[in-house]
């Protein structure tokens, strides 16, 4: 089915649980208020859900093979919503099929799976959008153009950190292929790559600190790593930690932090879902803070840049190459938690440049009485 450059993207979704109604739905309804997209297919192998996702996604078509959705010449764009196993046999099939795609993450659960997206995207018609979408947020595109500009002089040193208690729906979180690496640290790391470049190679400390869970109402034993520290060497003696775990309860520091050799840049909020950032400049002697300029920045933006990049036939800014280079540092670090040695990396990626200039934004300054030139 062809389509006109007017006419709504066409999206199909596979996997129909929280992430969907929490989180692209609310986009996708504001996408069809726009006259941009529509959904018109949904899957779950939960026939049970047919009804409720039908009244409830405003859809016409449902059905429980994934299979059925990707041929389907009604859909255009597939949003792949599933467990992160299937991540990577629906996305593949779907760009076999000629679709484009956006699908959560983690890309795949192995590399080599990952490393055939890759090439699957290059060469075929269609986009490959992985999850997450942290380069898109105005904070952080702000934040790369101050590093690349020199604000802070030559990048040294950084720190990212997020965690929570976990989830206590989807035992697989705690199965193998899931955990906290590929939940919780692919944010981080999408974060601070997109910033630094790829990684040159990983060590890593990490395992399961609560051994026992109750999810979805039954005690379970946790199979996969819940708590983790890793560290990265971007070469050059430049290097990066990521904190991150189920373990974690509340914080208030800075989600991002970037050391250079005349200053510091550092994202408050999440990196997926930023409030702003703060400044220090040694010439200047003092913090600049910026409050957040878009509050309302969505963690599922993806999906609007990708509807976007098809009606106007732009690449996407977030890119399967990135994505790849992230899973294989998660799978890096989890070998070197396990083998106590630093793990090489071999993929790569471009990373991402976003134009000048941004409009001006209004900062306050906190003088540090510690400060001494």
């Amino acid at each position: 089915m062809e389509r006109t450059p007017r006419e709504p993207v066409r999206i199909g979704v596979v996997g129909c649980g929280n992430v969907l109604e929490v989180g692209y739905l609310p986009l996708i309804e504001r996408l069809r208020a726009r006259g941009l997209a529509e959904l018109v297919m949904a899957c779950d192998v939960r026939a049970e859900l047919r009804e409720t996702v039908m009244a409830r996604c405003h859809v016409p078509h449902f059905t429980v093979d994934y299979q059925e959705l990707v041929e389907s010449a009604a859909v255009e764009l597939v949003l792949i919503l599933t467990s992160m196993p299937l991540h990577a046999p629906v996305t593949r099939a779907a760009l076999l099929a000629g679709k484009h795609v956006l699908v959560e993450k983690p890309l795949a659960t192995t590399l080599e799976e990952g490393l055939a997206l890759v090439e699957l995207a290059r060469h075929g018609p269609g986009y490959l959008v992985p999850a997450p979408h942290v380069v898109l947020s105005p904070t952080y595109q702000t934040i790369a153009r101050r590093i690349r500009r020199g604000d802070i002089g030559k990048p040294l040193l950084a720190r990212a950190r997020y965690g929570w208690t976990g989830p206590s729906w989807g035992q697989w979180f705690y199965r193998q292929g899931g955990g906290v690496l590929f939940d919780l640290a692919v944010y981080n790391l999408t974060s601070l790559t997109g910033l630094l470049g790829p990684a040159r190679c990983v060590s890593a400390m990490a395992g399961v600190a609560i051994p026992q869970r109750v999810v979805d109402g039954e005690p379970i034993q946790v199979e996969a790593e819940d708590n983790a520290h890793i560290l990265l060497d971007f070469g050059e003696s430049v290097f990066a930690v990521v904190t991150t775990g189920f373990t974690m309860q509340q914080y208030r520091s800075p989600c991002l932090e970037v050391y250079g050799s005349s200053g510091t840049i550092q994202m408050l909020g999440d990196d997926w879902d930023p409030e702003g950032y703060e400044l220090w400049q040694n010439d200047l002697g003092a913090w600049q803070v910026y409050a957040e300029t878009d509050p309302g920045w969505p963690w599922t933006d993806g999906l609007e840049h990708l509807v976007t990049c098809i009606r106007s036939g732009s690449r996407p800014l977030v890119t399967a190459e990135h994505a790849c280079h992230v899973l294989e540092i998660m799978l890096a670090a989890q070998q070197a938690a396990r083998a106590g040695q630093v793990q090489a990396l071999t993929t790569t990626f471009r990373p991402p440049v976003f134009p000048e200039p941004e409009p001006g934004r209004p900062a306050y300054q906190v003088a540090d009485r510690g400060y001494r030139r």
